[in-house]
């Protein structure tokens, strides 16, 4: 099974993810920002875009690299990755169903003012505050198909270990 994270900048995924490993046996991690960074010197001087999911082959390649890797590892993956386009997500939704693979989508929310003081309160991401602040628009424009398409998770005062918690009973029942 696929378990994806999504959710804007700053509503807990990577957090979440690490304790989520502890709790769901055999779960690997597979960050699919690493298919977008390994395609960015090969496209972006050609075809330039503001994000690497633009990228018609970064959702194929995404869909076929947890295809292989999960007929490599099986198990559990585990994916924290935003996406806010809804032709994108149906896209990747598509191509792991056709793959076999189940998915769980889940959404973790947090409301604007607490995203805005995580991203500025971040020591880690400093470099991408501004790139994460300028997203926030976009993330709620997505919120109504987000809503609808994934399992919605508050983040906004729950710790991360309870968010990683309901995801795996959610994924278990």
């Amino acid at each position: 099974m696929i378990i994806w994270l999504n959710g804007t900048f700053g509503a807990g995924k990577t957090t979440t993810c690490s304790h989520l490993m502890r709790l769901v046996p055999g779960a690997h991690v597979f960050d699919t920002e690493h298919v977008g960074f390994m395609l960015r010197h090969a496209l972006q001087e050609a075809l330039p875009v503001r994000d690497f999911q633009e990228w018609p082959p970064w959702r194929a390649l995404t869909v076929a690299s947890l295809a292989q890797v999960h007929g490599h590892l099986g198990g559990t993956l585990i994916v924290p990755q935003t996406v806010l386009v809804e032709e994108y997500w149906r896209e990747i939704e598509e191509g792991l169903e056709r793959a076999g693979l189940p998915v769980r989508h889940f959404l973790l929310h947090t409301d604007r003012a607490t995203l805005t003081r995580r991203i500025e309160q971040d020591t880690v991401e400093t470099g991408a505050r501004q790139w994460r602040l300028d997203h926030l628009e976009e993330y709620a424009k997505a919120l109504p198909w987000l809503r609808a398409a994934a399992t919605v998770l508050d983040t906004t005062a729950a710790p991360p270990q309870e968010v990683a918690r309901r995801v795996a009973d959610l994924t278990r029942a």
